[in-house]
């Protein structure tokens, strides 16, 4: 069946990678959360997609050249002024705090396309294994090196290769690498490399499915997760299929 996934929690009507909108994601019943990790100047793993901090924050620079203490001034919901009071930049760890109980699984992508954070990988696995939850996660990355150099620590942790591009004979490359998920964008699903993908076993992660249309391709696609920013509609249209 396929799963709803919330994409940066429920980003299509609270501020992105918040603990608010991963508490929202929850309360929408999805059934896991896709999230960005990055690491701050003082090694901390924080949750935020982009490299620098202006888009989503009332702050500018980058990350890496933040303390955790002076990033976490920083209101992350400032685009929403008024209607959800101040949200900072949460920590991988207040995260897993938030979800350990619930049976919420996470999509964690390691930030490491650009700046590599030498060690992010370990810090993650290290923080996964405190909270018990290598059968909950998954990670992916558009570094896949990165991915390689967590499945090398942690054979045992399901990894994805995001890609945006149209990679030649994906399902080859995939299994060559002995890495169990593919996370594509959603266009880039004709049928022939959905099927190429299934025949060899390989977990299909699609990212980001916003719309009614796409989201009923990607179920009738046999699709294993769709990973969205309403994660209410998401349910609403699997429940739907279920219930046909």
């Amino acid at each position: 069946m396929t799963k709803n996934f919330a994409h940066r929690g429920f980003s299509g009507k609270y501020p992105e990678n918040t603990l608010l909108a991963f508490e929202k994601a929850i309360e929408a019943q999805a059934d896991g959360i896709e999230l960005d990790v990055q690491l701050t100047k003082d090694g901390e793993i924080v949750i935020i997609h982009d490299e620098t901090i202006d888009r989503t924050t009332n702050g500018k620079g980058l990350v890496v050249d933040y303390t955790y203490e002076e990033l976490k001034k920083f209101d992350a919901s400032y685009i929403y002024t008024g209607q959800f009071g101040f949200n900072k930049i949460p920590t991988l760890k207040e995260y897993f705090n938030l979800i350990k109980d619930t049976n919420i699984i996470t999509n964690i992508e390691l930030k490491t396309g650009i700046n590599e954070y030498k060690g992010i990988e370990e810090k993650v696995y290290n923080l996964i294994k405190e909270f018990q939850l290598e059968d909950r996660v998954i990670i992916s990355s558009f570094n896949h090196y990165s991915v390689l150099r967590m499945k090398a620590i942690a054979p045992r942790i399901k990894c994805g290769f995001l890609t945006e591009t149209w990679i030649l004979n994906p399902s080859k490359y995939i299994k060559n690498y002995c890495v169990e998920c593919y996370h594509p964008h959603f266009a880039m699903l004709t049928p022939k490399i959905v099927n190429e993908l299934k025949t060899l076993g390989i977990e299909i992660n699609t990212w980001t499915v916003n719309k009614e249309e796409d989201i009923r391709d990607m179920i009738s696609k046999g699709i294993d997760i769709i990973i969205g920013n309403f994660p209410d509609l998401t349910k609403k249209i699997i429940d739907e299929t279920l219930n046909k």
